[in-house]
């Protein structure tokens, strides 16, 4: 099920068009739509996607062929020798559900607490990150545990876009890692 664009892809959307320059590498997370993607092409050359749903990376590649589709959960078939300059990821968030259906549980539900995917995407993406790099991620506060996350895999937040709706708050965050 591809994931159609709603407030939380456009307030990343709008990180995105702050964030990314013309000579950046990126790498799109879970790309569903290809908003992200695709809004990264506007001003990037280098575009890669990921998704783990193979027709979201197919839709993609009809919409899009100028961006490299990647069928993959999270970094795991992404090649181990490259580095982005801006990971963008718009991950499913929100806690389990036992109502929700499987089929769109699976581009909402980020786990039991809703940050277990997340936690998955920090630490796995350190080494795929350019040394000045950074990571642009959307996350609810229903998701309540991933500020904490955010400092305990040594990530520091350098900006950040939010929106409240009626029963949780949204924040896009610019994300780069601690130099110890």
């Amino acid at each position: 099920m591809v994931y159609e664009p709603r407030e939380d892809s456009w307030l990343l959307q709008r990180l995105v068009k702050d964030m990314v320059c013309a000579d950046d590498r990126v790498i799109d997370i879970g790309t569903g739509s290809g908003i992200q993607a695709t809004t990264a092409l506007l001003m990037a050359e280098d575009v890669f996607a990921v998704d783990i749903d193979p027709e979201c990376i197919e839709q993609l590649q009809k919409k899009e062929p100028r961006i490299t589709g990647i069928v993959s959960d999270v970094f795991a078939n992404v090649p181990k020798d490259k580095k982005f300059d801006v990971i963008i990821c718009n991950p499913p968030y929100l806690p389990t559900d036992d109502r929700e259906p499987k089929d769109s549980a699976l581009a909402t539900t980020g786990g039991a607490k809703g940050s277990e995917i997340i936690e998955r995407l920090l630490k796995e993406a350190k080494p795929f990150l350019a040394q000045s790099g950074c990571i642009l991620l959307l996350y609810s506060s229903l998701s309540k545990d991933t500020p904490e996350i955010i400092e305990k895999e040594g990530y520091t937040i350098e900006k950040t876009i939010e929106a409240a709706f009626s029963f949780e708050r949204l924040y896009a965050v610019c994300l780069k890692a601690r130099v110890i």
